[in-house]
């Protein structure tokens, strides 16, 4: 039997309605489950500049969530390397800075994270400072965490990350083999100039011998050039608390 115009047109309204709730209630009953994994995710990352992937890999949820609480301190410092610890009248902590928000701001009104791979149970005592990074790759944004040795000059690991770099060229920078290129890399020259490491163009050479520059990703130039405008921009935004932290702990910023 054929319906008529305003059944179809109330039944697929009814339809649509139901479906659209149905839809908002899966979303927000999946969204905790989400930030749990997008915060494991990010704590893999971190983790990862200091720890061998390899590690990283076989270790459960919860033992990189308790890894992470006994190894991983943080703090938010500004471009004049000053700790923050709340801005506008709200504390802020590191694992709450969206570096990637924060990216859409000038350099001077961002806050930036760092945070500090110590050994387990004594926060002082520590072994890496490991930075969050931000850019622009070929196709989309590119991220990763930088580690430096205590010296504030020596790369202890990198990791990176990418919304939508080519598979097999550009997204080649999340392997750990494109990555260990940077390990004891440094970034600054012998006059004390911040270098930082530049991946170069074209691959297949040995930079062993070179301090500030890296094997480059064949076919993947825009994206290796756009990791190197990355690091340089941000170890510059952090320049001034790595100086900092060489001459004693950094001063608290007056809100």
């Amino acid at each position: 039997m054929q319906q008529s115009n305003a059944y179809i047109i109330i039944f697929s309204v009814i339809l649509t309605v139901v479906l659209g709730l149905l839809l908002s209630g899966t979303s927000e009953v999946l969204k905790p489950i989400q930030k749990k994994a997008e915060e494991l995710d990010t704590k893999k990352q971190i983790l990862g500049a200091v720890v061998p992937a390899e590690q990283i890999s076989r270790m459960k949820a919860e033992e990189i969530n308790q890894f992470y609480e006994s190894r991983i301190a943080s703090k938010v410092v500004n471009i004049a390397g000053e700790e923050v610890e709340e801005q506008d009248g709200v504390q802020v902590t590191a694992e709450n800075i969206d570096v990637a928000k924060n990216y859409k701001k000038a350099p001077e009104d961002r806050l930036y994270p760092v945070f500090i791979f110590h050994e387990e149970g004594n926060e002082e005592a520590a072994n890496a400072y490991i930075f969050p990074v931000y850019g622009s790759g070929l196709w989309d944004n590119i991220w990763g965490y930088l580690a430096l040795q205590t010296d504030m000059a020596t790369i202890e690991g990198i990791t990176f990350s990418h919304a939508g770099e080519t598979p097999g060229l550009g997204a080649r920078i999340t392997s750990p083999e494109v990555q260990q290129r940077y390990k004891e890399k440094s970034i600054y020259s012998e006059s004390g100039e911040l270098v930082s490491v530049v991946m170069q163009k074209g691959e297949g050479k040995d930079y062993s011998g070179e301090p500030h520059k890296v094997d480059g990703l064949s076919g993947a130039t825009i994206t290796a050039e756009g990791v190197n405008k990355m690091l340089k921009n941000y170890l510059e935004h952090y320049q001034s608390y790595m100086e900092r932290k060489k001459e004693g702990t950094p001063k608290m910023a007056l809100n």
